[in-house]
């Protein structure tokens, strides 16, 4: 049975074994709450509310009709769900706007979630943040309007391969499967400077397409997917970009901001790009021509196809 504070007004049923309601908190008949949640004092949910197992609800938050929680989220205190993007007084909505949050997400206290998102998974929402736009997987947000500033357990690798020895032997250049850092040969003198790359040697394998990112405003993120047998190789020309790789296991940051430096991204590698300068050029060449059965789009499908 579910511990309840005596103070507390449950009318909900389905509520897990093992979860505990503490005081004053009011939960209404149609919500349904995982096994060993915890909906700490002053909290209200509402009937359209989903909560799965080990969600931890702090004190002082209100969960409205269309929200869905997913397993092991954590909601600080005092955080605000929305559920109407134009409330009117007395004016109902036919029904309200989802809201997801995903497995094992973070907000913290005092952070405002604008409706109809989707926080997604092991993100980190940082304290008084205003959530306008839908979170990726793994991405650290602050401010107002929320801004990425980090992935989670991404570590920045910013060192460089020696020019001796060209590319950085796979142990020394990532702790992600297959990344490879690429130090590619640059010959400079009065003149200006060259940078070389040759497929099939620096850049290990033939190119069948390219394509060039630019203009991108710095609140932006690229990539977010991942190709079941396309290899990438990703050059900043100019400005720089930082790039998180993700095997399924093990997370991590690079900083493109030299033309002389490439990042080899394999098949089955999660990709992102974000932090773009204002004259930030990205050239990727890809070994396969375009695709579309080659993606995979949701950071969940992937983590399933990669285990």
């Amino acid at each position: 049975m579910p511990k309840i504070h005596p103070s507390a007004d449950v009318q909900s049923k389905n509520i897990g074994p093992n979860s505990h309601v503490w005081q004053y908190s009011v939960i209404l008949p149609g919500a349904r709450i995982g096994d060993h949640c915890n909906i700490c004092s002053h909290c209200f949910i509402e009937n359209d509310v989903i909560l799965g197992d080990r969600v931890t609800v702090k004190s002082g938050v209100q969960l409205w009709d269309g929200l869905r929680i997913a397993d092991d989220v954590f909601i600080g205190p005092n955080v605000t769900f929305t559920n109407d993007r134009f409330p009117r007084s007395k004016n109902y909505q036919d029904s309200p706007l989802r809201t997801n949050i995903e497995v094992g997400a973070s907000i913290g206290a005092g952070a405002v979630i604008l409706p109809g998102l989707t926080i997604g998974r092991g993100a980190m929402v940082g304290a008084g943040a205003v959530v306008t736009r839908t979170i990726p997987a793994n991405a650290i947000v602050v401010g107002n309007p929320a801004k990425i500033v980090g992935y989670v357990d991404a570590k920045s690798k910013t060192e460089f391969a020696s020019e001796e020895t060209g590319a950085m032997s796979l142990e020394s250049a990532s702790k992600v499967s297959g990344v490879m850092l690429v130090s590619l040969p640059k010959i400079s003198d009065i003149r200006g400077s060259i940078t070389v790359g040759e497929f099939e040697r620096s850049i290990p394998f033939a190119a069948r397409r390219y394509f060039m990112v630019f203009g991108v405003p710095s609140v932006e993120t690229r990539g977010e997917h991942a190709h079941r047998k396309c290899s990438q190789f990703l050059v900043c020309v100019h400005g720089q970009v930082s790039v998180v790789v993700d095997d399924g296991k093990q997370r991590q940051e690079f900083l493109l901001d030299r033309p002389d430096i490439g990042l080899l991204l394999p098949p089955m590698v999660w990709g992102t790009q974000y932090k773009y300068s204002s004259d930030a050029l990205l050239l990727v060449f890809a070994s396969h021509y375009y695709d579309p059965d080659d993606y995979i789009r949701e950071y969940g499908d992937f983590l399933k196809e990669v285990h």
